[in-house]
């Protein structure tokens, strides 16, 4: 490194943005993450133990992916290397892979390289790096936002640990968001700013768990707000709501307005109508609100309002928690968006709540047996004693059904079932009646 070199690092490190500065320098100041990297877990020990194999991070943007790649730079006597996909090509792979096997044969040194976003690598680019991991003269830590499964070789997926990180939650990015306005070396401490608990508040939940998103939005309303009349930067709810671009929405996701808005948004699909369920779809999702947690509430829609009148709904559903778990944000609002519109306008029936409801009645008021004929007949001496003698197999009679009594004798001819006249159910009703008429 030459004297230009040095002075421009030097630059660079004063120079970079907040959340660059901010990243830590060991695992004991790595905020989040803790269930791959808590003490007791096995990246902390291998990491400590400068124990690495080949590793893929996996997770959204934000929470912390090249942070742990540097973390292990800073940790690990082994060479360390790093190389971005969207930018390098086989040239600077096989340089990387020259020195590493330099470093190996005349100072048996390992060499690390660090590829990020690993996804953007073709399959040819890929596949050059395999017998260098294999053979152990690189050990390969990826980063993707894209799940490995699916655009990483198959190869390389076998000889690495997958590691997913998640979002931050709420609190880590606080945390974060603390350590920026204060930290005079690393931070913006010298600046005499004062983020305001409802600005932070704000920020660790529209942030949607990417830490760079709300330290950038503090980072910019610091630089960007004049003084006070105090002296000091006040970093207030308006100012933070302008400088990550996202207008306050009334909506706590631990109050009433939550409450109210999700009640709006299951009555609106179990009304049928689709314009104001997928309002309160996007107004919960701007504000920041769990995807899982609106998928589960479709899907409950799909088989509580719409049920057997529509019995493509809840797999619909299903299928939409699914990809948009997959996927994340903000694809994922466009899956949300569609079973919402599906169940939303689909036929209703709450014919499956009653039944089960009108059930779980009867098994607590009386106490009953299975009959005779439907007790399991398979098990040593059940035929002796009169286990499954009489019973009619369905499929010996035209329509494949047969009268005969299924439910307890203490409670037969009760009704539980009653299909409405919607959608599908309707088909089912007309089939119920016309073999209970063929008897």
């Amino acid at each position: 490194m030459d004297l230009f070199d040095y002075v421009r690092e030097k630059n660079m490190d004063s120079e970079s943005p907040l959340a660059s500065r901010l990243r830590p320098v060991t695992l004991d100041e790595v905020v989040g993450q803790q269930h791959i990297i808590g003490k007791d877990k096995l990246l902390y020990r291998a990491i400590k133990a400068d124990k690495l194999s080949s590793l893929i991070f996996y997770g959204p943007p934000g929470t912390g992916k090249t942070t742990l790649a540097k973390v292990i730079a800073n940790t690990t006597s082994a060479e360390f290397k790093q190389i971005n996909a969207t930018v390098a090509g086989k040239k600077d792979m096989e340089e990387v892979v020259k020195q590493a096997k330099e470093l190996q044969g005349m100072y048996q040194k390992r060499t690390i390289l660090f590829v990020d976003e690993i996804h953007r690598f073709n399959k040819g680019q890929q596949d050059y790096l395999l017998p260098f991991v294999e053979d152990g003269t690189l050990i390969l830590i990826g980063a993707t936002t894209e799940n490995p499964y699916f655009e990483v070789n198959g190869a390389l997926i076998s000889r690495s640990s997958i590691f997913e990180l998640k979002p931050l939650d709420k609190e880590d990015i606080k945390l974060l968001l603390n350590r920026a306005v204060t930290d005079v070396e690393k931070g913006m401490g010298s600046y005499g700013a004062v983020l305001e608990e409802e600005a932070m508040e704000f920020l660790a939940d529209i942030a949607g768990g990417d830490a760079r998103n709300a330290l950038n939005a503090v980072e910019l309303g610091i630089l960007t707000t004049e003084r006070s009349a105090d002296g000091k930067i006040h970093i207030t709810l308006d100012v933070a709501s302008e400088c990550i671009q996202k207008r306050v929405v009334r909506y706590d996701k631990t109050g009433d307005n939550h409450y109210d808005t999700i009640s709006a948004f299951i009555k609106s699909m179990r009304g049928s109508d689709p314009d104001a369920a997928v309002y309160y779809l996007a107004k919960m999702l701007y504000a920041g609100e769990d995807i899982k947690f609106i998928a589960r509430r479709i899907m409950i829609c799909a088989s509580e309002d719409v049920g057997n009148a529509d019995p493509m709904a809840l797999n619909v559903a299903v299928s939409a928690a699914q990809a948009a778990e997959r996927i994340g944000m903000p694809e994922a609002q466009i899956i949300l968006s569609q079973a919402v519109l599906y169940v939303a306008t689909a036929p209703k029936s709450n014919s499956a709540v009653n039944a089960i409801s009108a059930a779980m009645d009867y098994v607590r008021q009386y106490k009953t047996t299975v009959p005779p004929h439907l007790q399991d007949s398979h098990y040593g001496g059940a035929k002796k004693i009169g286990h499954g003698i009489g019973y009619r197999y369905a499929h010996d009679y035209p329509n494949h059904y047969v009268e005969q009594q299924y439910l307890p004798s203490e409670i037969a001819g009760a009704k539980f079932y009653e299909a409405s006249r919607n959608g599908y159910e309707k088909k089912i009703s007309d089939w119920m009646e016309y073999i209970r008429a063929s008897r």
